[in-house]
């Protein structure tokens, strides 16, 4: 009989949430003369009864974050019946959740890294819409899921950033009467969304933003006929790339990232 202490560190995931408890625990009995064995995707009964032989064999503790109710189920009883100690790593918490917040687990293994993918989804679109600001590096537009398009102040940078938080890639591109527009607008087209306000709002919005940058509000960025300008030079170029347009004068940003959300779910199939 094989005498060395082992424990067998079972899921139907990764295992890296269970591998990690065990370690702690080993830790406060010496943990080098511990080995821990991970067995990891656990799919079928099969799986289970070759972990379960060899742990009788060598004598072995089980600990496991099984969440699939019928292995999990297979797993308590053999071991059970094989005198083998195995201990459900997450069954005291399930069992606080389920009590205190009167819901039901979901039973499905991998969502704990299914959520820390989203997670490093989110942050790299938080940092493309950074880096994609402003039509600061046009580069990014072939890699972008979405591209903004339109004059100053039309909430580019804001609506990049909160989508980004819904792990949209985003590039903007400001449009101005004296620069031609970069050739990938044209290009990427399907991309685009354009986005246009009323003269009024954006004189508005414009002054303000010259007030609380210290500068007087008859700048020329703020006067009525260079905004009109802009706003057609917009709209002619908006029209030649044949792209959605949404007027965002009254709208907060949530409400335009919905609608072109809206938009691109019924285009694209791949958003969810």
């Amino acid at each position: 009989m094989d005498t060395k202490k082992i424990v067998y560190v079972v899921s139907d995931s990764v295992g890296e949430t269970a591998e990690l408890m065990v370690k702690a625990v080993a830790a406060q009995f010496n943990g080098g003369d511990i080995e821990i064995q991970n067995v990891s995707f656990i799919e079928d009964i099969q799986d289970l009864k070759n972990v379960i032989s060899v742990a009788k064999y060598r004598n072995s503790v089980i600990a496991y974050t099984i969440v699939v109710p019928f292995l999990k189920q297979y797993l308590d009883q053999r071991a059970q019946e094989e005198g083998i100690i195995a201990i459900d790593l997450m069954k005291p918490l399930m069992h606080a959740f389920t009590e205190k917040f009167h819901k039901e687990p979901v039973y499905q293994p991998g969502l704990l890294r299914k959520m820390d993918e989203n997670y490093f989804r989110r942050v790299e679109a938080i940092e493309f819409a950074v880096k994609y600001d402003d039509g600061q590096d046009t580069r990014g537009l072939s890699r972008a899921d979405i591209v903004l398009i339109g004059v100053s102040r039309t909430s580019k940078t804001p609506l990049s950033m909160y989508l980004a938080n819904k792990r949209f890639k985003v590039a903007n591109v400001p449009l101005v009467p004296e620069v031609e527009p970069p050739e990938a607008v044209f290009q990427f087209k399907k991309k685009c969304i354009g986005l246009i306000i009323t003269p009024d709002k954006l004189n508005e919005i414009r002054k303000e933003r010259l007030k609380n940058l210290g500068l007087t509000v008859r700048a020329h960025y703020a006067n009525l006929e260079r905004i009109m300008e802009e706003l057609d030079y917009a709209e002619k170029i908006m029209k030649r790339i044949g792209c959605p347009v949404i007027d965002v004068s009254n709208k907060a940003v949530e409400e335009t990232a919905d609608l072109i959300l809206a938009m691109l779910k019924k285009e694209r199939s791949w958003i969810s």
